[in-house]
């Protein structure tokens, strides 16, 4: 896994923040865009079931549907992500 460049991320302030400088958070909305989206494997060829991961991060898992990339993502921890991955193997042999 690689370590995610930030300097070229787009940065604002969460609308959850307030104006006295307390609670504030800072959101990206084009931080996957440095993501390097692949296929999986359990994605079948006639368009059904497409799911693309960034695997390629070190804090987080983006995983979106391929159909249709703009919808939105699902992040997950990599703990979590394992977790996953290793419970659908174990219900898919």
């Amino acid at each position: 896994m690689r370590a995610i460049d930030l300097s070229n991320v787009t940065w604002r302030k969460s609308s959850y923040s307030n104006s006295e400088g307390g609670a504030c958070v800072e959101v990206s909305d084009d931080l996957l865009g440095a993501a390097t989206w692949r296929k999986s494997s359990y994605s079948n060829s006639d368009g059904g079931a497409c799911l693309e991961v960034a695997d390629d991060m070190t804090s987080l898992i983006p995983v979106r549907d391929s159909k249709d990339p703009g919808r939105g993502v699902l992040a997950f921890g990599p703990e979590a992500w394992a977790c996953f991955v290793g419970a659908y193997r174990s219900t898919s042999a």
